[in-house]
């Protein structure tokens, strides 16, 4: 969730432009009649101007909207309603796994049919909140998306979500990427999967219930990225705090995506992974205080570093950790085969081993 470089590049040349322009005048103006006279054009050239630049962003809008928005589909499972993203010609939309859930075939409503189409699940990754689903009969015309470089998205940059918020089909939403880089972890409870998600992208364009799976779309006519929840405030009972959506980073998407579809399931995740079953663990004072582990994985990382049922993590690197979460948050950042240190405590004493991340 990339802006038009060209339109940017609009916008700041018009400031500049005025800027500029009002400092020159009033250099040059010296106070005279021609001074004054000049002063006056450029104050009338400056709304025109401003009106030409309003005129070329809503073009830019318009035009995306028509090239993007008929990639964007609706899919209806029997408990949920969610969207969708044409991924190629045969047939292949990638959303959410929260979406799908446990079910295996669909309702498709794209923009060129009627009646919703039919269609059969490939392969849902929970532990990335992604799935792909495949019609069971291709309509003519069905047109994929292009999926951008999650690497050139940059703050600031302008973004539409696309998508059915509510079930209102092919409604779009306009913001900014508010900021790119974040590590999110969805409830496991409302539908979520609880799953932790490293490099999202923050956005301030509207993300409802039904905007999951959709499209954040650049000004170049790219999806940059999935949207896939919304921020909740706990300070006002779990409501959605406006402005704060989160999505999916179109590179992952890509990975993941393309994996199911070539291989119907994903091979390669990129996620790093200890290789234990855990839980939080708590203190005398019923205080998170660090993950337990409660199973090794026999040659996993953590088997080979050591570990074993009942010690307890409390770092990893430098990053403490208190909650199954945190441990879950500070592993999101890493990758298969990286090294790392962890910090844990066996019968009261604190040990330290270097371990060799493994993959989830």
């Amino acid at each position: 969730m990339d802006v038009s470089r060209a339109a940017v590049a609009r916008v700041r040349f018009a400031v500049a432009a005025c800027v500029c322009g009002a400092v020159l005048v009033a250099g040059c103006s010296g106070g005279g009649a021609s001074g004054e006279k000049e002063h006056a054009t450029t104050q009338a050239a400056q709304p025109a101007a401003a009106a030409r630049e309003g005129t070329d962003l809503q073009s830019d809008y318009l035009r995306v909207i028509r090239e993007v928005l008929p990639s964007v589909v609706q899919i209806q499972a029997s408990n949920e309603l969610g969207s969708g993203v044409v991924y190629d010609d045969k047939g292949h939309i990638v959303t959410n796994a929260h979406v799908v859930g446990d079910e295996k075939t669909f309702k498709v409503t794209t923009a060129n049919s009627g009646e919703p189409l039919t269609a059969t699940l490939v392969s849902s990754y929970p532990q990335q909140d992604l799935a792909v689903v495949k019609l069971d009969k291709v309509p003519a015309g069905l047109r994929a998306a292009t999926f951008g470089d999650s690497a050139k998205v940059e703050v600031g940059q302008i973004v539409l979500a696309m998508g059915s918020p509510l079930g209102l089909s092919s409604s779009v939403t306009q913001g900014i990427v508010s900021a790119t880089g974040r590590t999110v972890t969805e409830g496991s409870s409302g539908g979520g999967t609880g799953a932790t998600i490293a490099n999202m992208v923050q956005t301030s364009a509207a993300i409802n219930p039904g905007n999951s799976g959709g499209a954040l779309v650049n000004l170049d006519g790219q999806v940059v990225g999935i949207p896939t929840l919304a921020a909740t405030d706990p300070q006002l009972g779990g409501s959605s705090a406006p402005g704060i959506g989160f999505a999916i980073p179109a590179s992952m998407v890509k990975t993941i995506a393309g994996q199911i579809v070539s291989s119907g399931k994903v091979t390669d995740s990129g996620r790093a992974a200890l290789g234990i079953t855990a839980r939080t663990f708590v203190d005398d004072s019923f205080q998170p205080a660090g993950v337990v582990v409660v199973d090794v994985k026999s040659g996993g990382a953590a088997d080979k570093a050591g570990l074993r049922a009942g010690d307890v993590i409390t770092k990893v690197g430098g990053t403490s950790i208190t909650t199954i979460t945190s441990l879950a948050e500070a592993l999101a950042g890493d990758k298969p085969g990286q090294k790392t240190t962890l910090t844990y405590t066996r019968d009261g004493r604190e040990k330290t081993v270097d371990v060799t991340l493994g993959e989830q």
